[in-house]
C-alpha cells in the first residue's frame, strides 16, 4: 500500500491559518511599532537637514512614537487594540497624506516647479517618502480589525 505524502504547508497557507486563528493581529500591532519608531527616526533625520523650515515637518516625528506606544499597547492588550490603536493609526495614515501633499507642493515651488520635473523631484522633497508613514499607519489600522487569538 502507498502512502500519500503531504507537502509542508506554503508560507501563503501558513499566513492564512495565522489570521484565522488570530495570531497574525498581534504580530501586526508589534511591526507596526517598529515601523512608528524606525520611521520617526528616518524623517527626523531627514527634515533636521531641512532645517524644520515648515513647523508641520515636526508631526510626523511627534506621532512615531505615538504610533509606536499604540503598538505595543495592541500586543499587550486587545481593549487597546480596538481602542488606541486605530485611533493613533488613523492620525498617522491622515498625517502621511498631508504630508504627500505637501511634498508635491514643495516640489512644485522650486524654480522651474514640474515642468522641471526630473530635476525637482531628485533634488526637492522625497515625492514618495510620506506614504511610507501612510503604510506604517495603515498596518496598525489592519492590525486593530484583524481577529485576536483565543
Amino acid at each position: 500500500m502507498r502512502t500519500r505524502r503531504t507537502d509542508p504547508p506554503s508560507a501563503l497557507a501558513r499566513l492564512v491559518a495565522n489570521v484565522r486563528h488570530g495570531r497574525f493581529e498581534r504580530s501586526l500591532s508589534l511591526l507596526t511599532s517598529a515601523g512608528a519608531l524606525i520611521t520617526a527616526a528616518e524623517i527626523y533625520l531627514e527634515h533636521d537637514r531641512a532645517g524644520f523650515g515648515n513647523r508641520m515637518m515636526w508631526w510626523p516625528v511627534a506621532l512615531g512614537p505615538l504610533g509606536a506606544a499604540a503598538g505595543i499597547a495592541g500586543f499587550r492588550s486587545e481593549r487597546a487594540a480596538h481602542t488606541v490603536l486605530p485611533v493613533v493609526s488613523a492620525a498617522v495614515v491622515a498625517n502621511g497624506l498631508q504630508g504627500t501633499w505637501l511634498h508635491v507642493r514643495g516640489i512644485a515651488q522650486k524654480p522651474g516647479g514640474w515642468s522641471m520635473a526630473r530635476f525637482n523631484i531628485e533634488t526637492g522633497p522625497p515625492l514618495f517618502a510620506p506614504l511610507l508613514v501612510t503604510v506604517v499607519g495603515g498596518m496598525g489600522l489592519l492590525a486593530s480589525v484583524l481577529r485576536r487569538e483565543r
